[in-house]
């Protein structure tokens, strides 16, 4: 499941990269786009590698950083909505508690992955 979730997300990249471009941090150095395609790659191989059992641990463990890594978008986004509409102000924002559950997911299929 955790491998669907991530090509779908990675495919969202390329499919609406727009939507992604709006949350990279200015202070990120080039452009958004860059960034935008670079995260669906990201997201698009750690789905590949949980999705194979040879290489399902270090995809986990890389799936991990890279939810933490993105945490700083996903505030970015909070803090550019927050004056937004209701509904996707709640969106935004109840985003931000779910990274933690996101990088224990992940962890939890890095740990199942050794067996243990």
């Amino acid at each position: 499941m955790l491998a669907g979730l991530l090509a779908t997300a990675g495919a969202t990249h390329f499919i609406v990269p727009r939507v992604y471009d709006d949350i990279v941090p200015s202070r990120l150095p080039g452009d958004q786009r860059t960034w935008t395609y670079a995260s669906g790659v990201a997201e698009l191989a750690c789905a590949a590698a949980i999705a194979v059992p040879k290489t399902r641990r270090a995809g986990a463990f890389a799936t991990a950083a890279l939810f933490a890594a993105v945490f700083p978008a996903n505030v970015k986004m909070a803090y550019d909505w927050r004056h937004g509409p209701q509904p996707w102000r709640a969106v935004v924002f109840g985003r931000l508690p779910l990274q933690a559950p996101l990088i224990g997911w992940a962890l939890k299929v890095a740990k199942d992955a050794d067996g243990r």
